[in-house]
């Protein structure tokens, strides 16, 4: 809406970069009626054209777009369509207090990008309930653009940039510098879990009160739903709205635990391993490619010469039995038993069709579900594999359930196989065979294959690598903000 500051100017940077053509990122300025409640600032709110084109024009822009109402709105701007946005979404935070604002920017955007038509939407961090529901917005209407955030930019006191920063005086930018110190100490005593929430909140209010500044709310919930979190959430959002004189001020902090937990399941074939070691990469995260420890435990149980369906016999060979998986180096990942380098090993078809025999006892699931969640305390992972979302990892902040057509998974078999130097038997007989295993693997007593109650299903069939891995980036970022895990520079 105009009044471009450095926030603005990283948001985009970040867009120059993120697109492939040059000349093609284009900022738009339109200060939107709809987004004004009554008695707030839209006649003083501030307008600074040629500041703005300076500002795009520096930070890499191709053009800088300024519709006016007619455009905009053709019908005039109270009798046009509205959108509204999810109740759930607005029930908390600025809703309440600003009622019909989140409708109207949802109104305005989905006019924006109906006459635009971009590939990416970039959009700061800092209004994080805004961000929400622009995704929602994208998602419920299927609207064929990518929602991208940034970051919240901070100026050197600590207050996030903001348009209306300009508004304080000296002594109330004093007051507002406030804000991010509170907000950090309140998000401590969250994370050390010494005080109770309701009283930290409390005593985070007082804090701000007694900095001179009118509170509106601070509230903790869950990013993504915006809702009360659940009591063993690793990751909520911190957030607050004050007044600072006639200034209305919002800002947030993210509240973790632990770094970030990506649990990725579904059959096998359907491409897990490759897209998740790739995903993994991207976010900079660390892969746990928890199908190849099952792997390596059913090689471990064909070099003794035991019988992969006998429980029994399989059990006695586990006592002292480690598993060990390193950090990717150049996209490969060393799987270890008892410190043997099984990597290549553990992909032999003999394997592959006892793994499933194997994997149902519940000692070598417990075995192995121990060993995987140790790997995991820290977080900072993403991990893949049968029950991953369900057993290893019930509380990760992102669960996909990764699945294609048998079809689809036959095809993707056999060009492995061939690239391994292995015999490629008929596309049907592999299809059987998917269809086969898919039976055992779902219809076993013990951690059969399901799909976790709040995973994300993702289709791969018809999509390239680099659109499944960016289809589960903006999954994990819709749940997990830039501030918290910055994307590494690629």
């Amino acid at each position: 809406m105009g009044g471009l500051h450095e926030g603005h100017a990283c948001l985009i940077s970040r867009a120059v970069a993120g697109c492939a053509e040059q000349g093609s990122v284009l900022v738009s300025v339109y200060i939107n009626p709809l987004q004004f409640g009554e008695g707030e600032d839209f006649d003083c709110y501030p307008r600074s054209l040629e500041a703005d084109c300076l500002l795009a024009q520096r930070s890499g822009a191709a053009a800088l777009w300024c519709p006016d109402d007619h455009q905009i709105y053709p019908e005039g701007v109270a009798s046009g369509w509205r959108l509204q946005a999810p109740s759930t979404l607005q029930s908390g935070l600025c809703g309440p207090s600003r009622p019909g604002h989140f409708d109207g920017v949802c109104t305005v955007v989905s006019r924006l990008l109906a006459l635009v038509q971009p590939r990416q939407l970039w959009l700061g961090e800092k209004d994080w309930q805004q961000l929400v529901i622009l995704r929602r917005l994208v998602t419920d209407l299927g609207l064929p653009v990518r929602v991208r955030g940034c970051a919240t930019v901070r100026e050197p006191d600590g207050l996030a940039a903001s348009s209306r920063n300009r508004y304080l005086i000296s002594s109330e930018r004093c007051s507002a510098s406030s804000i991010q110190v509170a907000l950090r100490g309140a998000a401590t005593e969250l994370q050390c879990g010494r005080s109770g929430q309701n009283d930290v909140l409390k005593s985070l209010s007082n804090q701000l009160e007694n900095a001179g500044l009118e509170v509106e709310y601070v509230e903790v919930v869950d990013p993504s739903t915006l809702q009360p979190p659940a009591s063993e959430q690793s990751l909520r959002l911190l957030a607050i709205a004050v007044r600072c004189g006639s200034t209305r001020l919002i800002d947030h902090i993210f509240v973790m635990t632990r770094s970030p937990i990506v649990a990725i399941d579904g059959p096998a074939g359907a491409g897990k391993s490759t897209v998740t070691r790739a995903f993994a990469e991207r976010m900079g995260l660390l892969y746990l490619d928890t199908g190849a420890m099952y792997r390596a435990v059913t090689l471990w149980v064909q070099e003794h010469a035991a019988d992969p369906a006998s429980a029994e016999a399989v059990e006695t060979l586990l006592d002292g039995l480690e598993v060990d998986l390193s950090p990717l180096r150049n996209g490969v990942q060393t799987v270890c038993i008892n410190g043997r380098d099984v990597t290549e090993a553990i992909r032999d078809p003999r394997v592959t069709g006892s793994v499933s025999k194997v994997a149902a006892h519940a000692c070598v699931r417990a075995l192995l579900t121990r060993q995987q969640q140790r790997l995991g305390e820290q977080g900072g992972l993403v991990a893949e594999g049968r029950d991953i979302g369900t057993a290893v990892f019930p509380d990760a902040e992102l669960k996909v359930f990764l699945t294609a057509t048998p079809a689809e998974r036959a095809r993707r078999r056999a060009r492995d196989l061939q690239s391994r130097g292995h015999s490629v038997p008929s596309l049907s007989e592999l299809e059987n065979q998917i269809v086969e295993r898919d039976r055992l693997d779902s219809t076993r007593a013990i951690a059969p294959l399901v799909q976790a109650e709040d995973a994300m299903e993702l289709i791969t069939d018809g999509k390239s690598i680099e659109a499944v891995i960016d289809a589960l980036e903006d999954l994990f970022r819709e749940r997990v903000a830039e501030e918290v895990w910055p994307t590494p520079e690629r």
